[in-house]
């Protein structure tokens, strides 16, 4: 049979191509993302589990939708989008709304949005533009690297006034994860190593605030304030070792049933898990996720131009990074930085970047044979 060219697939050749492996397992996350905050909200189908079904619903229909779109679509909107994201950031800065001492949602009328969750799409789709149009002989020119750090520290600068930790290092740890990828000279990576362990110590003492210093002071010593900082990540710690093996059963675990956990359903909920279904259900879900990135990885593979290589390999980073932060932070193996497991987690505006992500992801591999052009973005 010959082969029909991407560009000439109609919608049904286009559903019948798509990888539906990994929708497959995307919606089997979210649909224990919405089991377990039924657990976590004490049965209440109202309290979040609903909420959270539908909101997966959507954000399936539009990673489907995102994915029928041309990649050549997205390549274009690469630099509008950041931009546009950018925008959004600085407004959260002027006219965003503060919840628990925290200014990083826009109230639009009918729902509020947090644009940081909007740019670690942003940042990902101009890195992955940015460095498909730049020549090989570029990319590990001076200039170039220049190019590629404002891109990902020009939004840090803004999400850090917020102030969200947990995000900067969501942008910051995929950006450098792609400038690597994008193949970088080593001697600039030992170089940035040699940098970043000489500018630790000042970024702890004057780039963090006290609370955040003391958050990290904490994940040391939890029992040094138990009652205090170090409730959530003692707490947490008991509820996990709690579950030992098999678990105590669905909606039988008591520190999570007696709210002795707080943030139970958003950036704790893998305790109900661990406290629930034990460590064979906490390494079940650790392993639905890795198959998933796996996958992502494979794709990413499959591809035969820089952009969508680059877009799939940033995104997947970005997801697990936010797995990776989101389990340490519960075992007390990294500070509270408020970091969601991704699709598990109670959050509406987090759902639908995740998905939304996943759905580039599908556009790219679906449209891996697409030619797109070289040399006409920005340049330094």
């Amino acid at each position: 049979m010959a082969y029909i060219s991407d560009d000439r697939l109609g919608l049904r050749a286009k559903l019948y191509r798509l990888d539906w492996l990994l929708p497959t397992l995307i919606a089997i996350i979210g649909v224990v993302g919405v089991v377990m905050i039924f657990a976590a909200t004490n049965g209440v189908w109202t309290a979040g589990a609903m909420q959270h079904f539908v909101r997966l619903c959507v954000g399936l229909v539009a990673m489907i939708i995102i994915a029928m779109v041309d990649i050549r679509v997205w390549f274009s909107l690469a630099y509008p989008v950041y931009l546009l994201a950018l925008a959004l950031l600085i407004a959260v800065d002027f006219a965003g709304v503060s919840v628990n001492g925290s200014q990083r949602w826009l109230d639009i009328g009918i729902t509020r949005i947090q644009p940081s969750e909007i740019m670690k799409l942003a940042v990902v789709l101009a890195l992955a533009r940015f460095y498909h149009d730049l020549p090989d002989w570029r990319v590990s020119n001076l200039f170039g690297l220049i190019g590629a750090l404002i891109i990902i520290l020009l939004p840090v600068s803004f999400v850090m006034r917020q102030p969200d930790l947990g995000t900067s290092i969501l942008l910051v740890a995929p950006g450098l994860v792609l400038i690597f990828l994008a193949g970088v000279n080593w001697r600039i990576i030992a170089g940035g190593v040699v940098m970043s362990a000489i500018a630790l110590p000042l970024f702890y003492k004057y780039g963090l605030r006290d609370y955040q210093r003391e958050r990290v002071l904490t994940m040391f010593n939890p029992e040094r304030d138990p009652t205090g900082a170090g409730y959530h990540i003692t707490q947490s710690k008991i509820a996990l070792g709690s579950g030992g093996v098999n678990g105590k059963g669905y909606m039988s675990g008591t520190q999570a049933q007696l709210d002795y956990v707080p943030e139970n359903s958003t950036d704790f909920i893998f305790t109900v898990i661990g406290e629930e279904f034990g460590l064979i259900g906490g390494l079940a879900t650790m392993l639905v996720y890795a198959i998933v990135i796996g996958i992502c990885i494979l794709l990413a593979a499959q591809c035969r131009h820089v952009f969508s290589k680059l877009m799939i390999m940033g995104i997947t980073a970005t997801f697990a990074f936010y797995i990776f932060i989101n389990m340490a932070m519960v075992m007390g193996l990294a500070p509270v930085v408020g970091v969601p497991l991704p699709l598990i987690s109670y959050g509406g505006t987090v759902m639908l970047a995740v998905l939304s992500g996943f759905g580039l992801i599908l556009s790219a591999h679906l449209h891996r044979q697409t030619e797109l052009p070289r040399g006409a973005g920005l340049l330094l």
